[in-house]
């Protein structure tokens, strides 16, 4: 495997993320943010944010299966939720938790941010997912 997570002594624990990740290889993957839409574009779950969740994440996988790479190849995770409030925090990791081993999603997650913004570009969508990954 070319990607080791792990949180050193140190960084608060428990988090649902590692705090670091090493990676070794030279072929680098790129998932641009994935929102909770089907192939032919139609919304899953609106306003549920667990919903939304668990379908950009499936749609990771799917980005990250059709580089030749999974979530085990994957150096860090960005969340974009719109009009972001800690309390929403459940509702993130029901969606993530939902679907971690239907994606192969080890938990805790790789390096992981969660950004808050006003808004995504359109209405429903209240998450999008990005990844890096690292291939050897």
């Amino acid at each position: 495997m070319s990607v080791k997570h792990f949180t050193p002594a140190g960084l608060p624990q428990p988090t649902p993320y590692h705090h670091v990740a090493i990676g070794t290889g030279t072929t680098q993957v790129h998932v641009s943010g994935q929102v909770a839409r089907l192939a032919d574009g139609t919304p899953v779950a609106p306003g549920d944010l667990a919903g939304q969740v668990a379908q950009a994440l499936r749609n990771t996988a799917l980005g990250l299966t059709g580089a030749g790479a999974s979530f085990a190849d994957v150096l860090r995770l960005t969340f974009y939720v719109t009009r972001w409030s800690p309390e929403k925090i459940s509702d993130l990791m029901a969606g993530v938790e939902a679907v971690a081993d239907e994606i192969g999603l080890q938990l805790p997650m790789p390096p992981a941010s969660l950004i808050g913004v006003d808004y995504l570009f359109e209405p429903d969508v209240l998450v999008e997912v990005e990844a890096t990954a690292l291939l050897d």
